[in-house]
């Protein structure tokens, strides 16, 4: 089966940086590679929110929120994905999800990692 474990999660001051990664496991290289992967985040009491994705051609998208300060890649030789976050904000304070999409429709979904901006 697979399974998603994210990791990079810490307390940040704001304007800093962090890096997340989500290792993929229970999955071939070439079968990940064509998966749609994506990072949500749920800050207390609010609903998760889709944050980054990434297409299996390397394409991104983002919420507004985050243009400009997150970049999102993947690396399919790894099965890896990761969430370079640059000018974080208290606001960015979340639990950070890392998801996966298949063309059969399957999603899979990690446990989360904690991120807190404070000072």
């Amino acid at each position: 089966q697979v399974q998603l474990v994210e990791s990079g999660g810490t307390l940040v001051q704001p304007g800093g940086s962090l890096r997340l990664s989500c290792a993929a496991s229970g999955i071939s290289g070439i079968l990940y590679s064509n998966t749609v992967m994506g990072w949500y985040r749920q800050a207390p009491g609010k609903q998760r929110e889709l944050v980054a994705s990434v297409t299996s051609g390397g394409s991104t998208n983002y919420t507004d929120s985050v243009k400009g300060r997150f970049t999102a890649s993947r690396d399919n030789a790894k099965i890896t994905v990761y969430l370079q976050m640059n000018n974080l904000k208290p606001e960015d304070t979340a639990v950070y999800y890392c998801n996966a999409k298949f063309r059969s429709g399957y999603t899979s979904w990690g446990q989360g990692t904690q991120v807190t901006v404070s000072s």
